[in-house]
């Protein structure tokens, strides 16, 4: 089987030769134009949009780009400690480049896949637009404004991100991820042009339909002929060719130099080809099939365009009863809410590293992504199509009513069609995108809720708190603004896809909400309010329900508080804030937030009861920004079940004992505390009925998990030495496993999650730092200063340890071990050869070792 890794170079290099014609010319071209960029960082007003403005002294660097992680953490920074505690501003990025004579009379276009935010792009001076929202991917035509041959061309993208805080989480700033640049013959597939939908599978045969959308940028009407063959992933036809003849209008005027802003308006013409496909391959989370549709387009015979479209063959159907049916089988939703910073690498898209946060869940059992709260990076859905998870793709955060002073709410009356329509048209092909959500919290949920007067910090706590709403909105019958607007958004989403639903995250979960009562969603979303969950047929009679948020509970990687029975609510309220001497919180799945649960209750529920379909769990990894309970000097959240630097939780073993047939035994905390001290033990454990604990040899006793928890435990006081755990079923051991106290640090141990990567100037390997004992035991509470530097074709892309409270920069060669761990990635920088990472710590000895780029 291929690796995952080298699946998009294998594609991208296929897509080239591909979309040649059988004569060999290049009928489609979309390339990487990420290489060459310039870039200054300038809150001044200077503009730099015109070619002829001097960039000489300007950094060279490749994108994706995120400057606001390079800097280091800090309370002065606008943003506030909710929006990440790093700085904006307004970055300028530039580009020359030529273009041979042989382009002339092709349409050039420009793809950014984002651009956080406030983005206008100029080429040869000329305005080409300007787009608000700092997570949409559009597309410029460059056409009318290209030179040729030796003459050079200049593109200017002004990024500004100064108007802070604009986020309740860490953004990012830049162009942070991918741009793509796209040569086409006039007459070609529209972008997004193409749609699989109207499926009706059986096991015996599955029909379905492709809409192509064949767009004509030439000067006059032309006669086209489309034609569509199906392969599957082995790259073998399973369908003859269907073949469609066209006339593709030209709508003069509609493109030229006197229109600054990019031609987005639909003109062409669109054919829909019908096919069956005998014995079809489902795709699942577990079996990940995947087709292609390879189009082709020809005009007076010649092949003018060749156009790829990816997609899976799968059914969904949701019971008010008994839940979420993925080819009318029934499936619990495991999943788990992300935010699409990457941890030290900030916002800049890497594919490598969101496949590593992919698979680090899917060994938890994940098998569902929430895109919290806005649309996601192509790449996310690229591989959760190809890894296997089902996605709930969100558009907004927001509506009219904003959650801080500078965000999306100011634009969202003029930009919200354009932005939502562009990403249903962006994302309907992938298989793995099973629901859209229109909203997350929006206050408009309520009659009177309004966020002006309040700063981020009280706004979070305000928004998961709900407020009162007055029972007469139950006996009217006429539908609100609110309500209006909901109807609104899912009538966008349904013009362009009827096969999926509809959803909102409601933190208000009374019939009451604004959003129910549009009855334009056709699954209810709850964030929180579990006591809600078993009374819901009866509050909402035949309506289907997702947890589309959940839990909440606060953890710290390497900390626990004892005892490990009582349950720690921090804030104690929602409208208090919270302090303490440290800001840490418990491990042991007994602190949360007071609208959140712990992960054990919320799974409960979602487990035993049948109507709920399953839940998303507030969140998978630990992100930037918003640093629940606490505020400043935290910078980071504390929900996780990974922490920021990728390291599990212990908790995350509670649902790897769930969500997986795994075998898994893990016993917790560390064993290196004081003499006599009483410590709770607890061991997650599945495929056994009992577990006993044994404490340098002498059994502490044997206990099995009861219906409604899922770990056992045990009370011991400290004596220095060996724990050791034992499962069993039926008498017969399953595992074992120990945990040693700990000596002195000793040495550092380096382990890379690859020790080979690609030399294609973006691979990367993740090297995990333990500082250990002389026997090899980490020392859980080792905070050494580690310096890293690197010899060959890398470099140092980040560094972390996953602590909140860490106010150093992420882009720093050097950090300290936290609870014994640390982090580096390492980046190739394009050559081939070996890569010698070394590390140094005071008192301990140089570690090393080595990745190979090839």
């Amino acid at each position: 089987m291929m690796p995952l890794m080298n699946r998009p170079l294998v594609w991208l290099l296929s897509l080239w030769f591909a979309a040649c014609s059988p004569t060999g010319e290049q009928v489609r071209e979309r390339s990487s134009w990420n290489d060459d960029w310039k870039f200054a960082l300038s809150d001044s007003v200077p503009d730099y949009s015109s070619p002829d403005s001097d960039d000489s002294a300007w950094r060279v660097l490749s994108l994706p780009h995120d400057w606001s992680i390079e800097a280091d953490f800090s309370l002065d920074n606008p943003a506030t400690p909710g929006g990440g505690a790093l700085p904006g501003g307004i970055g300028w990025y530039r580009k020359t480049f030529t273009l041979p004579e042989t382009d002339r009379g092709k349409v050039v276009y420009v793809d950014f896949d984002g651009i956080y935010r406030n983005s206008e792009v100029w080429i040869n001076g000329h305005s080409l637009g300007f787009r608000p929202n700092g997570y949409a991917s559009f597309r410029y035509d460059l056409t009318p404004y290209l030179r040729y041959g030796n003459q050079p061309n200049v593109i200017a993208v002004r990024a500004d991100n100064s108007e802070q805080p604009n986020s309740r989480w860490y953004s990012g700033s830049g162009i942070y991820r991918n741009v793509w640049l796209v040569k086409v013959n006039p007459v070609h597939v529209d972008h997004w042009g193409t749609f699989a939908h109207d499926m009706r599978i059986s096991p015996e045969e599955a029909t379905f339909a492709l809409e192509v959308r064949v767009r004509n940028n030439g000067t006059e009407d032309r006669e086209a002929e489309v034609s569509t063959s199906i392969y599957d992933s082995d790259n073998r036809p399973v369908t003859p060719p269907v073949t469609a003849r066209l006339r593709i209008p030209y709508a003069s005027g509609s493109d030229g130099p006197t229109q600054a802003y990019a031609d987005t308006a639909y003109r062409g013409a669109s054919v829909d080809h019908r096919f069956s496909i005998p014995d079809p391959k489902l795709w699942s989370p577990d079996s990940p099939s995947l087709y292609t549709a390879v189009t082709e387009v020809k005009v007076a015979g010649r092949v003018v365009d060749r156009y790829e479209t990816v997609f899976g063959l799968r059914t969904f159907r949701w019971d008010s009863a008994t839940g979420f049916y993925l080819n009318d089988k029934p499936l619990k939703i495991k999943g788990v809410c992300l935010h699409h910073d990457l941890g030290c690498l900030g916002t800049a898209v890497n594919t490598r590293a969101i496949e590593r946060q992919l698979r680090i869940l899917k060994e938890m059992g994940v098998n569902a992504i929430r895109t919290s709260h806005n649309a996601p990076a192509p790449e996310l859905l690229d591989l959760c199509d190809r890894m296997g998870f089902l996605v709930q793709d969100e558009s907004f955060d927001m509506w009219e009513r904003r959650k801080s002073p500078y965000d999306y709410a100011r634009y969202f009356a003029e930009w919200h069609v354009r932005d939502l329509t562009d990403q249903i048209l962006r994302d309907r092909n992938h298989a793995s995108v099973f629901m859209w959500s229109i909203g997350n919290e929006v206050l408009e949920q309520w009659n009177h809720a309004d966020a002006t007067e309040l700063d981020l910090q009280a706004v979070n706590l305000v928004l998961n708190a709900g407020h009162a709403i007055d029972s007469a909105l139950l006996k009217d019958t006429t539908l609100s603004r609110q309500s209006l607007i909901t109807r609104h958004l899912a009538a966008v989403v349904k013009q362009l896809d009827t096969s999926r639903v509809v959803t909102a995250g409601c933190n208000e979960v009374n019939p009451a909400n604004h959003l129910f009562r549009s009855e334009a969603l056709d699954v209810l979303g709850f964030n929180y309010h579990e006591r809600y969950l078993e009374p819901f047929p009866r509050n909402f009679p035949g309506k289907r329900l997702i947890v589309s948020e959940s839990t909440s509970a606060l953890m710290t990687r390497g900390y626990y508080e004892m005892p490990s029975d009582q349950i720690y609510i921090r804030p104690g309220s929602w409208d208090k804030s919270f302090e303490a001497p440290e800001h840490v919180c418990s491990s042991y799945d007994n602190c949360h937030v007071p609208w959140g649960s712990t992960h054990e209750r919320a799974w409960h529920l979602v487990k035993t009861l049948p109507h709920v379909s399953g839940l998303f769990v507030w969140t998978g990894f630990d992100y930037l920004g918003e640093p629940t309970p606490y505020w400043w000097p935290s910078r980071s959240s504390f929900f996780g079940i990974v922490d920021l630097a990728g390291f599990p939780k212990d908790v995350y073993y509670m649902y790897k004992s769930e969500w997986t047939n795994e075998p898994v035994l893990h016993i917790f905390p560390h064993w290196n505390w004081k003499d006599g001290e009483p410590v709770d033990v607890w061991a997650y454990y599945n495929q056994a009925d009992e577990v006993e604990l044994f404490l340098n040899g002498k059994s502490l006793g044997v206990r099995q998990k009861t219906d409604s928890t899922y770990h056992v435990s045990w009370r011991v006081p400290f004596t220095p030495g060996t724990l050791r755990a034992v499962s069993r079923s039926e008498g017969k051991e399953v595992l074992v496993k120990e945990i040693h106290t700990a000596g002195e640090p000793a040495r550092l141990v380096l382990t890379p999650d690859r020790s080979v990567i690609q030399a294609d100037g973006s691979d990367l390997s993740f090297v995990t730092v333990d500082v250990c004992d002389i026997d090899g035991n980490r020392v859980p509470d080792a905070t050494s200063l580690i310096r890293f530097s690197v010899e060959g074709p890398g470099e140092i892309a980040g560094t972390d340890n996953g602590d909140p409270n860490d106010p150093n920069s992420l882009r720093k060669p050097e950090r300290r071990a936290y609870y014994g761990k640390a982090l580096a990635v390492i980046r190739n920088k394009g050559g081939q050869g070996d890569i010698l990472l070394k590390a140094v710590a005071e008192g301990l000895p140089e570690a090393m070792v080595t990745i190979q780029a090839r």
